[in-house]
């Protein structure tokens, strides 16, 4: 059975390393907040927070608090026709319960933690590391934006539920090797699910 695992973290805890790692074990991706950056670039506005947030809020009011899940779920459903999906993204608890519903045990979740002085500090230098990003996956902050972001999205789309309620934890807090070795056990776990 082809699975549908979603990353969730706080940003700049390492969600899209961790979705790196399952492309590269022939996972297709999908990005949750591309939506969102899609029609940054379509008003041709600057990428940042402050332009961001309005446009998550307005497809949030336009299709409720599950809007992302929802927004892409029929992309979820194409993909899980020939392979098993990393979802990178999930936010709100929303959206956890929505696709718990409509995938049940094909819907698995990997959160990630990481302080916030370690998210702030590599936020702060991130568009740095990656100069080619055309789907503005890469962007820094300051401490200050990120902060508000956390503040938000922990308030208004309680993202620390689908974080609670994990099948799998990974604590970031070190080098991406040792995040690796971590990912190492959830996927061989993930697949030892598929095997059942």
């Amino acid at each position: 059975m082809n699975k549908l695992v979603c990353v969730v973290g706080m940003t700049g805890s390492g969600k899209t390393e961790i979705t790196d790692f399952f492309k590269k074990r022939n996972y297709q991706y999908l990005r949750f907040g591309q939506i969102t950056l899609d029609e940054v670039k379509r008003r041709k506005l600057e990428p940042t927070e402050e332009n961001e947030r309005p446009i998550r809020e307005e497809n949030r009011r336009q299709h409720g608090p599950a809007a992302y899940a929802i927004l892409n779920s029929l992309k979820f459903d194409e993909l899980l026709k020939s392979g098993s999906v990393i979802g990178d993204g999930l936010y709100s608890w929303s959206e956890y319960k929505y696709l718990r519903e409509k995938y049940g045990e094909q819907f698995l979740v990997v959160a990630v933690y990481a302080a916030p002085q370690t998210r702030y500090a590599r936020l702060a230098h991130r568009a740095e590391r990656y100069q080619n990003d055309p789907n503005l996956i890469y962007r820094s902050a300051t401490v200050e934006q990120a902060q508000a972001r956390d503040f938000a999205e922990i308030e208004n789309i309680e993202k620390g539920g689908p974080i609670a309620m994990a099948d799998f934890t990974i604590i970031n807090e070190g080098t991406v090797a040792e995040l690796n070795q971590q990912l190492a056990v959830i996927y061989q776990k993930i697949n030892d699910i598929n095997q059942d």
